[in-house]
């Protein structure tokens, strides 16, 4: 039994790794920088954010380094959202790959969303480093807590783009409604501001949003004492495991 296991991850690791080098090629083809947009776009987005609020003289108003405070907030929000963006109708985009074999649709939608987290990972990873060389920001308090958030905020991502885009094939008004509840879900999702900003009541109606406990979780890893965050791990973890299990592959297949 065990070695049938072992042999389908092995066969569902191939496949996903074709349908990533695919999808590589189909999006960005081999002109102009190629690949490098895939970094690039998000590592853009932040810069223009954070050169905003700069610009606007934000960070005259707060002890936070607003250029750190943009990276972890926006760096954080693009992973799940684009994730999530690509995961929308994948499956009728690319319904005749479902001819293949040993395609399913969790490997359609895995090999997206790993894309845009590793996409996201690379350029928040690789703005860090840069902006710390340069001097714009300090080296991180505690690089475990930071990692830890990080790396839930991924599996977040991996877990939400699954259920949205096996829902968006169910209903073809959800991926119109998903864009308005992006929009709307941006400002409450931590990027712009700190739980501990907030009112008591506003505190307790924004915990119940799973992706401010790893924005939280990446500002403490980040600041360290300078801040006071509010992040419950064990609740985004067991969010993440809910999403994960919500729409495991046969239930997508049921679904589509």
């Amino acid at each position: 039994m065990n070695r049938q296991v072992l042999a389908s991850l092995r066969i569902q690791g191939r496949v996903i790794n074709a349908l990533l080098f695919r999808e590589i090629i189909t999006r960005y083809g081999r002109s102009n920088i190629g690949l490098l947009w895939l970094v690039a776009e998000p590592m853009l987005f932040t810069i223009g954010i954070a050169t905003l609020w700069y610009a606007v003289k934000l960070h005259t108003v707060s002890a936070i380094p607003i250029i750190s405070f943009a990276l972890t907030g926006y760096s954080s929000v693009l992973i799940w959202r684009n994730s999530v963006n690509r995961s929308l109708n994948a499956i009728s985009i690319n319904i005749s790959l479902l001819y293949h074999k040993n395609v399913r649709a969790i490997d359609i939608f895995c090999s997206r969303a790993i894309l845009e987290i590793v996409g996201g990972t690379c350029s928040f990873f690789i703005l860090s480093v840069v902006l710390f060389v340069t001097g714009h920001i300090d080296y991180p308090s505690d690089l475990s807590i930071l990692v830890t958030g990080w790396l839930l905020l991924c599996w977040f991502a991996w877990a939400l783009s699954l259920t949205i885009g096996a829902l968006s094939e169910v209903s073809d008004t959800l991926e119109r409604i998903w864009h308005v509840i992006t929009y709307l879900m941006f400002p409450l999702s931590g990027a712009v501001f700190m739980v501990d900003w907030l009112p008591t009541p506003a505190q307790h109606a924004v915990y119940w949003l799973p992706m401010v406990h790893g924005v939280e979780m990446v500002r403490h890893g980040f600041f360290g004492d300078k801040v006071i965050t509010h992040e419950d791990p064990l609740y985004f973890i067991v969010v993440n495991l809910i999403l994960t299990i919500l729409y495991s592959d046969k239930l997508i297949g049921f679904a589509l």
